[in-house]
């Protein structure tokens, strides 16, 4: 049952031109959710035009801050003596926490820009499709035979031969099929509920099952840098518990008012 996995990373090679699977799947990801994203829109009546607007707000932002992320929490020392070195993304390098915060403050600057369009709002509405990218993107860690997981003895091990001879977790297929199925939750409440009164009733729920999920995983996987096995909990840990917590303050404040109307109910 073991599975010896040696895909290479390169879909096809033309030496000027070498597609990866990462890439592939790294651009899918944003083609299905302008799909996913089209569809809310029409169902909400908002203008089609301003979703060619948040995507590229979002791309920019997940970019960005995911390449800011990998130098910043992982190799600052670094970085900041080589800044330069930050700009070749082509040498890979990128960071989901630096990600969701990239995404976080790009998506801020649209809604303050885009009238009828909260924060919240958008916010909603984009953890749906961040959900099925961060499937997506996980997929291509595991062409890539990066992040990989620890020594295991389960029928399920990979054998990441590029890597060594030793059957692991493959992490990040647990994480990309994990990742899916939240996204399925979260189609399911959007279609239940009405968001426009309930407004954050996805982006808490995102919030602490995507980074309960990372902080959960982590346990599985080999660190990806050398100062994380002086640490009780690693980096992606510890980026997971604020975003967690962000999520469970979401839902405390969606809850607290809820707890209201039914307690002035009872007492009239």
């Amino acid at each position: 049952m073991i599975i010896h996995w040696n895909m290479d990373p390169e879909i096809v090679n033309f030496g000027f031109f070498s597609p990866r699977w990462y890439g592939l799947l790294f651009a899918l990801s944003f083609l299905v959710g302008s799909f996913i994203g089209s569809w809310i829109f029409k169902r909400e009546n908002k203008p089609p035009e301003s979703l060619d607007r948040i995507l590229i707000f979002m791309l920019l932002g997940t970019v960005i801050g995911a390449r800011l992320g990998e130098c910043l929490f992982y190799n600052p020392s670094y970085y900041l003596a080589n800044p330069l070195e930050i700009l070749k993304i082509w040498k890979g390098g990128l960071a989901s926490h630096g990600a969701g915060i990239g995404l976080f403050i790009s998506i801020y600057i649209y809604a303050q820009k885009t009238p009828g369009q909260s924060y919240i709002w958008i916010l909603d509405r984009c953890s749906i499709v961040v959900a099925l990218s961060g499937s997506f993107i996980r997929l291509g860690n595991l062409f890539n035979s990066e992040i990989i997981g620890k020594p295991t003895g389960s029928a399920w091990g990979f054998v990441f031969q590029r890597i060594d001879n030793i059957p692991r977790h493959p992490t990040q297929l647990y994480e990309s099929i994990l990742y899916f199925f939240i996204f399925l939750i979260l189609i399911i409440i959007y279609l239940k509920f009405d968001l426009n009164k309930v407004p954050g009733l996805l982006i808490g729920p995102f919030l602490i099952l995507i980074f309960s999920t990372r902080f959960g995983i982590e346990f599985l996987k080999e660190n990806q840098v050398e100062f994380e096995s002086g640490l009780i909990l690693n980096m992606g840990q510890l980026l997971s518990i604020p975003m967690i917590l962000a999520g469970l303050f979401i839902l405390v404040g969606i809850s607290l008012p809820a707890k209201r109307k039914i307690s002035a109910l009872s007492n009239q």
